[in-house]
């Protein structure tokens, strides 16, 4: 590689932009603990005298999913126009305040505003921001870089579990913990956000053929991608993919208590189980990333998409027929976190394919509200299964059947869209 276009890179290479968003990633990805740190905080609740449903304990994250989609397409064009740095430092602060403004809620209730709203915001606006940034530094290597920069988002919930339940074990209340994250969260974000910048106009890196980049022949803007058959085919498949996944982060904890019991466990026991398997529920939600990244990248998004719905069907289907099985729980929810992992690799990789870069900002924001509505649907149907059938297993079978929905979505929608002449 020439001299200049190693100037043109970052100190350290263009793999220093993936390493970044790794780290803003895992102020971003903190959301994915919900499923475990709801625990506490309902007894945290019911300390108070409340005695909220699983309903009430689900809507902040709920509301905090809906609003980080929300604003993804909002922030889109801010990160084409502004750059990634200051898009990313104000987002990243937001979720720091999020977190930060948890920590004076009194009921499940204000922590929608504050936690939900606030934070969701913040995710929303700062969460492209590195992927967009990864994605044009690597053009050669899409999928893999796409994945791996958000490989923190995956890690971030054992980072997160595992960290509260050291400081809960010494007597730490789990508000001081919000607040404790809230601090850092701020601080990384902004000394973080000021390594981002986008590579010039123009640039490959060395080796890189003109038709290296990907099958993609030509651009696609937003408002002529979402005319095609394909963005319409990878929003409702990225739809069931985050309702699985998302769900089963959110569900998490409470899955696992009553698998736990189902079994025989006690309630201390299970509670520890529970966040003993946290880390290899991460280790598979981040790994996830860059392997599904590579695939779609090999084999194609449809072809990739279609695995991720067979694996989510047999993870669902162990599930419900193992419901008193400790090995059912932990093989069904390794399956869910990993490929939601995937999911949020493939999309990302998917639009950059089917739709090329030149309005990617706005084009993978818009995808990326499927994000949103999975969890919204997914959080709502399994909240509503337990309040009112007594059991979270039933959701379980919907999620298999929605899958089933998703290969057939794929094999038909899922393709290189023909950009029709004016």
């Amino acid at each position: 590689m020439s001299k200049n276009a190693l100037s043109q890179e970052p100190p350290g290479g263009r793999w220093t932009i993936v390493i970044v968003g790794i780290m803003l990633h895992l102020c971003f990805g903190s959301i994915y603990a919900y499923g475990v740190l709801r625990n506490p905080l309902l007894d945290y609740f019911k300390s108070r005298g409340l005695n909220p449903t699983a309903m009430d304990m689900t809507w902040p994250f709920i509301v905090f999913l809906a609003f980080f989609s929300m604003f993804m397409p909002l922030a889109g064009p801010y990160i084409q126009k502004m750059g990634p740095k200051k898009v990313c430092m104000v987002g990243g602060v937001l979720c720091g305040l999020g977190w930060l403004a948890a920590s004076f809620a009194t009921s499940p209730l204000m922590l929608i505003p504050l936690y939900g709203i606030i934070g969701g915001i913040g995710v929303g606006i700062a969460y492209g921001a590195p992927i967009t940034t990864s994605a044009q530094w690597f053009p050669d290597k899409r999928g893999l870089a796409v994945g791996l920069t958000v490989l923190g988002f995956g890690f971030s919930s054992a980072v997160i579990t595992y960290t509260s339940k050291f400081l809960l074990g010494r007597g730490i209340g789990i508000m001081n913990i919000l607040q404790m994250f809230g601090i850092i969260f701020i601080i990384m974000s902004i000394v973080l956000s000021l390594m981002l910048r986008f590579p010039p106009a123009g640039w490959k890196p060395k080796g890189m053929t003109a038709t290296a980049s990907g099958p993609s022949r030509v651009d696609f803007m937003r408002n002529q991608m979402v005319k095609t058959s394909s963005f319409k085919g990878l929003w409702i498949c990225y739809t069931i993919g985050a309702l699985s996944g998302l769900t089963a982060i959110g569900i998490a904890g409470p899955v696992g208590k009553e698998v736990f019991t189902n079994a025989g466990l006690s309630s201390e026991v299970a509670n520890n189980l529970i966040f003993t398997l946290i880390l290899p529920f991460a280790i598979f939600n981040g790994a996830g990333r860059p392997i599904f990244g590579i695939l779609t990248d090999k084999l194609t998004p449809k072809i990739t998409a279609i695995i991720t719905y067979m694996l989510i069907i047999i993870a669902c289907l162990v599930m419900y027929t193992g419901y008193s099985s400790v090995l059912a729980y932990i093989i069904c929810f390794c399956i869910l976190w990993g490929c939601l992992g995937g999911w949020l690799a493939i999309a990302p990789t998917a639009t950059a394919i089917y739709f090329g870069m030149k309005d990617n900002a706005k084009n993978y924001g818009l995808v990326y509200t499927a994000y949103g509505a999975g969890a919204i649907i997914g959080g709502i149907v399994s909240a509503q299964a337990k309040d009112i059938l007594g059991a979270f297993q039933p959701f379980f079978l919907i999620v298999a059947g929605l899958a089933g929905v998703g290969i057939v979505l794929a094999l038909v929608m899922l393709k290189q869209p023909v950009k029709k002449s004016a």
